[in-house]
Order: structure tokens, then C-alpha cells, then sequence
């Protein structure tokens, strides 16, 4: 893990202060860890279609976004992943510029 990085309640407040300064709309649907918890994104594209984003190591050891959306159920999904895990953060980002948004706030820092 990077000892540099940001607090995971550092980057959810700046990346949801982006996606609503930009007419999108974010909100915490669980609160996680300030200092460590994960970070799971639950991405609503413009057919209201979802897709689940997960900040964790890409195969190059470096920090990255995951995609982990299931094949139905996304509420379910980040429900049993929350009940097995409460430091984790989730948060809805509802915007045209949500996935970048996300890249740009979390993989940056």
C-alpha cells in the first residue's frame, strides 16, 4: 500500500464536491473508514444503466479502478460487500463525467 495516499475521506468529499459542482449529482449511500476504507463507486451512466468502480491494485501494483459491476443486483452487491467489510465507503455518482471524475480524484492522489 502507498503511505502517501490520500485519506479515503479526503478523496469521497473532493470527488463529491467535483460531481456536484459540475451539475452531476454524488452521494454517500455508506460512510467507511475517514483514514483507510475502501472505496466502492457505483458509476449511473445516461440510460440509468450502473456500473460498480472499486479502488484497489491493477497488476502493475499501482492504484487503480476495478471494475467489479455485477451481472444484476448492484444494491445487493455493495450491501453484502458493506456487511463484510463496514470501513468501506460507498458512494453513487450520477453525471456524465462520473468515471473520469473518479480516475482523475482517486488515481491522481
Amino acid at each position: 500500500m502507498d503511505d502517501a495516499r490520500l485519506p479515503s475521506g479526503m478523496l469521497v468529499t473532493a470527488l463529491l464536491r467535483r460531481m456536484n459542482d459540475s451539475g452531476g449529482m454524488g452521494m454517500v449511500l455508506a460512510r467507511g473508514d475517514a483514514q483507510a476504507g475502501g472505496i466502492l463507486l457505483i458509476l449511473v451512466d445516461a440510460d440509468r444503466r450502473e456500473r460498480v468502480l472499486e479502488r484497489g491494485i491493477g497488476p502493475d501494483g499501482r492504484t487503480a479502478l476495478i471494475d467489479s459491476t455485477p451481472a444484476n443486483d448492484v444494491i445487493g452487491y455493495w450491501q453484502r460487500r458493506r456487511a463484510r467489510d463496514p470501513d468501506l465507503w460507498v458512494i453513487e455518482l450520477d453525471g456524465a463525467a462520473a468515471e473520469r471524475f473518479a480516475a482523475e480524484t482517486i488515481l491522481q492522489h
